[in-house]
Order: C-alpha cells, then sequence, then structure tokens
C-alpha cells in the first residue's frame, strides 16, 4: 500500500517548485493531498495541484470536503506524514507556539503522523533570532526541518533560506520511510576510483563511476546509521548525512582508512581500487617522443585484505567486478579474505551504469539481485547486512 502525503503550501515564490515536488511524489509512487493557505494560492492555483495530485486540493478550515466536515482532523489522522514545502516564517511561528488558525496550521496541531518542515525565506528573515528560535521549538517538539539551502533568492539577495529543490526533498521523504535497520551503527564505506600517477599530467585509473559505493552510503546514511564516505576521483554529490573524505590513490584511502576502521561497525569496500602503482613517477609531464615508455609497476596495499584480516575487525562486505567466471572468482575471493558478505557484479553491466545486477555471497549460499537501479539494489543489499550482522556478531563474541 502507498504511504499518503498531506503536503502543505504556504505564500512564498518557492511555491512553484511545490508543483514539481507533488509530481515527484505522485511517481514515487505516494499518495497526495495538497493544502494550501490562503496566501500560498497568491503564487500557484489550486487547479494546478489538483491536476498534478489527481486529489482536491483542500484551502479552507470550513470547507466540505470531507463527509463529517472534519478535514483538519481526518486529513491528518489518515496520512503517514505531513509535509510542509515551503514552509513560510509566519508558519513556523504560528506551529511552534501551539496556533491553529488556518485549516494548514490546524492541521498541524490535530496530526496523528510525523512533521517535516522545509523553511523558505529570505536569509535575514531567516537569520532572524524570534525565526531561530522557533525553528528550534520545533525540533524539540518532534519535527524534522528539511533545508534551507543557500543561494540566490528572489529578492535578489544570497544566502541561507532557499527551500531545498524538489528532487532533494523527495529524497528526504523516501529516506523517511526507510526502516532504520542500522541505527546507530557505525559504517565506513570505499567508492570510486583510486588514481595513480605517471608524472604531472597523467595516471591509471578505472572506468568506476562511483555510483553504486555512493548508493550504498546514501542507502546506510537512511537507515540509521553513521556513515564515512572514503571517495576516489569522482564529481557525484555527497550522499545526504554522509561524511565524505576525498582522497586520490589506492595508498591515499588506505591511509584514511585505517585510523577509521578501529572505530567502525561495518567496512563495505566498493571502490575500484588500482591494483598497481607506478614506481618511476615523473614530477614533471613526460615528454612524447619515438621511444617507448617504459612503466614499473608495483602491486597497491589490498585495503580489504588488511581490514578484514586484523586482529579484530569489522563486518566486512567486499565487492567483486569481474569480467568472466563471476561465481567461481567472487567465492574464492570471499574465502580468501575471509568476507563474511561478498557483492559480485559484471564489469561489463555495473560499472559507469545506473543499475546494477548483483549476486550476494555468505555462509548461506548465493542470492541474485535482479537487474535494477543502484539505489535499489543498495537498499536491499543494506538489508541484507542487518539481517547478517547480528549472528555474526553473536559468533564473533562466543569466539573471543
Amino acid at each position: 500500500m502507498s504511504k499518503r502525503i498531506v503536503l502543505g503550501i504556504t505564500g512564498g515564490i518557492a511555491a512553484y517548485k511545490s508543483a514539481e515536488l507533488t509530481r515527484l511524489l505522485v511517481k514515487a509512487g505516494f499518495e497526495v493531498q495538497v493544502v494550501m493557505t490562503e496566501s500560498a494560492i497568491q503564487f500557484v492555483t489550486p487547479a494546478t495541484f489538483q491536476a498534478l495530485s489527481g486529489n482536491p486540493v483542500h484551502t479552507s478550515l470550513f470547507s466540505n470536503s470531507q463527509a463529517n466536515s472534519m478535514a483538519h482532523i481526518n486529513l491528518t489522522r489518515e496520512a503517514d506524514l505531513l509535509l510542509v514545502a515551503p514552509a513560510s516564517a509566519n508558519f513556523i511561528a504560528r506551529v511552534a507556539n501551539g496556533l491553529a488558525d488556518d485549516l494548514l496550521t490546524t492541521l498541524a496541531a490535530a496530526r496523528t503522523c510525523p512533521l517535516l518542515v522545509a523553511p523558505a525565506m529570505n536569509r535575514q528573515m531567516w537569520d532572524n533570532p524570534p525565526n531561530l528560535r522557533n525553528i528550534e521549538q520545533l525540533k524539540e517538539d518532534g519535527a524534522l526541518i528539511l533545508g534551507p539551502a543557500s543561494g540566490s533568492q528572489a529578492c535578489g539577495e544570497v544566502g541561507m533560506g532557499r527551500m531545498l529543490e524538489p528532487e532533494a526533498l523527495l529524497d528526504e521523504v523516501e529516506a523517511f520511510f526507510q526502516p532504520k535497520l542500522l541505527a546507530g551503527k557505525r559504517v565506513l564505506i570505499t567508492a570510486g576510483p583510486t588514481f595513480e600517477r605517471i608524472d604531472a599530467v597523467r595516471g591509471i585509473t578505472n572506468t568506476s563511476s562511483g555510483k553504486m559505493g555512493f548508493a550504498i552510503a546514501r542507502a546506510a546514511a537512511e537507515a540509521g546509521a553513521m556513515v564515512t564516505l572514503v571517495a576516489g576521483d569522482t564529481p557525484l554529490a555527497t550522499p545526504r548525512g554522509c561524511e565524505r573524505i576525498n582522497v586520490k590513490s589506492a595508498q591515499d584511502m588506505l591511509a584514511v582508512v585505517e585510523p577509521r576502521v578501529v572505530a567502525c561497525d561495518l567496512f563495505i569496500s566498493v571502490a575500484a581500487v588500482a591494483d598497481y602503482y607506478v614506481l618511476n613517477q615523473s614530477e614533471h609531464k613526460i615528454k612524447k617522443d619515438a621511444h617507448i615508455l617504459t612503466l614499473e609497476l608495483a602491486p597497491n596495499p589490498d585495503i580489504l585484505a588488511s581490514v578484514a584480516c586484523a586482529a579484530n575487525p569489522p563486518f566486512c562486505v567486499g565487492f567483486a567486478a569481474e569480467s568472466e567466471n563471476l561465481l567461481e572468482y567472487g567465492e574464492a575471493k570471499r574465502k580468501r579474505k575471509q568476507l563474511p558478505l561478498l557483492v559480485a557484479n559484471l564489469v561489463q553491466t555495473a560499472m559507469g551504469a545506473d543499475d546494477n545486477e548483483v549476486i550476494l555471497m555468505d555462509d548461506d549460499g548465493q542470492h541474485r539481485l535482479p537487474r535494477a537501479p543502484k539505489m535499489d539494489i543498495a537498499r536491499r543489499l543494506i538489508g541484507h547486512i542487518a539481517r547478517l550482522y547480528p549472528r555474526w556478531q553473536q559468533q564473533r563474541n562466543s569466539n573471543t
């Protein structure tokens, strides 16, 4: 059954973004009921949101839109979430102080579902001490504040107060509904390619985009984990709720991982780490000539093996990207590195793509996850890890 969201829209130029947000929420499978304040109607018409949501738009506290004329109670009693985007300074002040003088504030007061608030206002209004006190009051009362972002504003100024973009708000809503399977766990993840320097401008790398690792980091954070993401060279945006540390080479990555892994509960090694580095690096650009360039390569440290074979390792998840004999090579790698879980995929269809097909290998056998967007694969992987972790932890404790 799809989740039901009441989307509250208050007066502000950011209300136009809520039309796109409504479209995205419906596309993602949510049932959306829109409630607009009188001020919001001055910016976007209710007809727009009715067309996008497929449901009547509620605007008045005293309307007969509900059979018992109790829209101010029924709408949120039947909802899984009340999301207000944009939330004006006026709305925030009224809700923080318990006022209920229109349909939306009354819904907030009578709700039995969680409240998510996406502020949108001028930067000086955002920084106004009473507004900041009201924000803190909402947090103390259990509301989740989404944003705001910093950027250019309709008034021509630049600063904090800009409403999060619709895509970011959709991510926040989807994250909110994910089960908190790793609540309180500390997760260290490596992602993306490493880069091994040849000279001042050249290097050895690979075609990894980092998309799978970044998706897993986001899924782990959605599941309630405290996530540190050690990322190779990739332009991907940092997933919400994650600490990010950028590195270049395999040795850089190891230097970041080693001191942090001792404090983590889970280590997920997704990065496509170069197997070799260049011994005869040049400080300057090597000039092109007619001669053959010879590079001396030495093996890089095996980051996953060094972590998994430590005296007291965390729960380790490895990835095997192979071009052939996937099951044979994957299982051999899992046993060689003593991993409780290995994720195997084919490089031909995984690297750089937006979707993936993987096989999970653990002591219970093989579990195939059919081709799906990498975010879906990541969430299913986190669910599998959450099921394995307690048993692994129990076995480790019994062996010590």
